[in-house]
């Protein structure tokens, strides 16, 4: 059996809910704080600190706290697990596709 990392285990339970997405698009344009983060989304402070909590678990965000602020970003390099991982997927398919029809 193949194992992964539970980096990568992480990143895909956070990639999971549409919110955290949205995030990783919005942070993609450059960093925001968790004000900025929930604006969008109409959400309450408590309940995107959550999300971006379970991001920076996933080791796709971080953050950073200045003064009473607190500044998200994404990680450097936090998607080369998930790209590798992508590419083995891919890999799959093409042998799927080649197969097809042969039984």
């Amino acid at each position: 059996m193949v194992h992964y990392s539970t980096t990568v285990d992480r990143a895909f339970a956070a990639l999971a809910d549409p919110t955290r997405r949205a995030v990783l698009e919005q942070l993609g344009a450059g960093s925001a704080t968790i004000s900025e983060l929930a604006e969008p989304f109409g959400m309450s402070l408590t309940g995107m600190k959550k999300h971006v909590r379970l991001l920076e678990e996933a080791e796709l965000v971080t953050t950073e706290k200045v003064g009473r602020v607190r500044r998200c970003m994404l990680t450097p390099y936090a998607f080369e697990g998930i790209s590798t991982w992508l590419q083995r997927l891919d890999r799959f398919a093409q042998v799927v596709e080649r197969t097809k029809g042969e039984r």
